[in-house]
């Protein structure tokens, strides 16, 4: 249905933007995946885009319904509090090297049109922030490169900086020039030229600019206009760039950090990877790279400040360190996709071939996100690791979706990471899919698992009551034992398990244990358990202080 034409931009066109191109992306998700060959032809920039708007429409929705709640829905939210709350959801929600990017662009066109008291924005003001939403891209990415969508933001702000007129007139010549920029993006990236295809990300953009468009005209913009394939536009003779073999993992998180501890971050992070995107300001900033050492990425965020909602993607193996161009990139047979208590395991489990979802302490993944990691293994079968009791409905949703879109699902009901650890030890992707989810559900089912952590408050459990401050010993999720310090309570926890016997005990130490609890608990295996071996991780910023699994 056509929107109410108007001249300017204001909070109700902004709730209008975010529906129309949430719902245009999720049209064209599908397609822009399909011609996803650049910086890694991993087929998800369609799907990063629509989910990275998702969080944005999310955000909006939530300061409309703010104003409702409280009465006010007569005033509804003023302008720049709909901006600022899509550039936020959109920063704090952005998946992969597009959305990273495209949050980055809503956040420098949120930054000159909410300067100052204003209820809405003119042409002139809008020119003005597509300048500045295209040169904040460039100034995020580590190395621009042209025929990306970093060339059909700045063709945008080109087109619109030549625009005369109201706010109307200016987006559709953004529209425009980011259209016409698109169509030669196979001249000037080889990738591209070879594939046949225009750049996804830049496609995306067309199609958000497109809804941008319908939101302050009114008139829909014919979506046969700005087909993703290059047809016989595609020059031969493209020069050659980027698109080589390349890192074997994509790193993401959210970091609280200054900007001079962000400045080093970057250098450091340039260093070890590539394709790096740093989007954000304020104290709270969007980190994604492309590394062989997923580990030393996250600790870099480490130093810089407090990372959270860290997400570990294993590219396939097929188009890592391929020694050319990585061309589009065919399903694999098998994949593993897991939920991580903690920075460390999330590295071991990734170092292990595994897809990783971090769930940190009272931020437990939804479904959206669990099914987006479902795809990103981007396998034709796929076993989910949720290692939580309580996320099993959330991970049975998400296999649900996931299943339907064509993919083998199979859930195994780790109810702890530690568990989860010894079904990835047994996993054998040779072997067939059935065989390979009953010996990995065998030997999660076979581990016995505790949890070692500090009580907040006084309160009634299976063992007793415990007061706050106190060490609670949970075995297989119920509270056994109650102790004063971590490290006795460890003991006893660990003793118990092992009356009924075990060949391995497995311990995940957080950094919130004592340094002493790992060696002490392995003394006490060899001097009271013969033939019992022992393995330590080191989890990072895990929920729980400490983690043990006995096989």
């Amino acid at each position: 249905m056509a929107q109410v034409p108007q001249t300017f931009l204001d909070a109700l066109a902004v709730r209008t933007w975010c529906g129309l191109a949430l719902r245009s992306l999720g049209r064209a998700r599908e397609e822009i995946d399909a011609i996803n060959v650049y910086p890694v032809a991993d087929g998800d920039t369609g799907t990063n885009l629509y989910l990275t708007l998702e969080s944005a429409t999310a955000a909006v929705e939530a300061v409309f319904a703010g104003h409702e709640e409280g009465g006010r829905e007569q005033s509804g939210p003023s302008f720049a509090d709909a901006l600022r709350a899509m550039a936020h959801g959109a920063l704090i929600g952005a998946r992969g090297n597009s959305g990273t990017i495209l949050a980055q662009l809503l956040r420098g066109m949120s930054q000159v049109l909410t300067a100052g008291d204003v209820s809405h924005v003119d042409g002139t003001a809008l020119r003005r922030a597509l300048r500045r939403a295209a040169d904040a891209a460039r100034e995020a990415v580590a190395h621009p490169v042209e025929g990306t969508v970093l060339t059909v933001a700045s063709a945008a702000a080109d087109a619109a900086d030549g625009a005369e007129g109201d706010c109307g007139t200016v987006v559709v010549a953004a529209y425009e020039g980011a259209r016409a920029a698109l169509a030669v993006t196979p001249r000037q990236l080889a990738v591209l030229g070879r594939a046949g295809v225009v750049d996804a990300g830049g496609r995306g953009l067309v199609t958000v600019l497109a809804s941008l468009v319908e939101a302050v005209t009114g008139e829909a913009v014919p979506e046969r206009t700005h087909d993703g394939s290059a047809g016989a536009d595609v020059c031969p003779d493209v020069p050659e760039h980027a698109g080589e073999g390349g890192p074997a993992y994509e790193v993401i998180y959210l970091l609280e950090a200054g900007d001079a501890a962000v400045a080093r971050l970057r250098e450091r992070l340039d260093a070890l990877g590539d394709s790096l995107v740093v989007v954000g300001g304020d104290g709270l900033w969007n980190v994604h790279v492309h590394v062989d050492d997923a580990g030393a990425a996250v600790e870099a965020g480490v130093e810089a400040g407090r990372p959270y909602r860290i997400r570990i993607t294993h590219f396939a193996l097929d188009d890592v360190h391929t020694g050319g161009e990585r061309p589009p990139r065919e399903p694999v047979q098998r994949a593993v996709v897991a939920v991580v208590p903690g920075e460390g395991l999330a590295g071991l489990y990734a170092e292990a071939g595994a897809t990783t979802v971090l769930a940190r302490p009272g931020e437990p993944p939804a479904s959206g996100e669990l099914a987006q990691a479902l795809r990103r293994a981007h396998a034709r079968e796929v076993v989910l690791l949720p290692n939580d009791a309580e996320l099993r409905h959330t991970a049975a949703a998400a296999a649900e979706q996931v299943r339907a879109e064509g993919v083998r699902v199979a859930l195994i009901p780790t109810r702890s990471a530690v568990q989860g650890i010894a079904a990835l030890a047994v996993h054998e992707p040779e072997r067939r899919f059935d065989e390979d989810v009953v010996q990995m559900t065998s030997a999660a089912g076979a581990t016995r698992y505790a949890e070692l952590l500090v009580a907040e408050h006084r309160s009634w459990t299976t063992a007793g009551i415990c007061q706050a401050g106190d060490v609670l010993g949970l075995i297989d999720g119920d509270v056994a034992v109650i102790g004063p310090d971590l490290t006795g309570t460890a003991e006893t926890v660990l003793d118990r398990m092992l009356q009924a016997g075990g060949e391995l005990v497995t311990l995940v130490v957080g950094d919130d244990a004592p340094e002493a609890v790992a060696d002490r608990l392995e003394a006490r295996v060899r001097e009271s358990y013969l033939a019992v071996d022992t393995v330590v991780y080191r989890g990072g910023r895990q929920g729980a202080p400490l983690l043990i699994g006995v096989e």
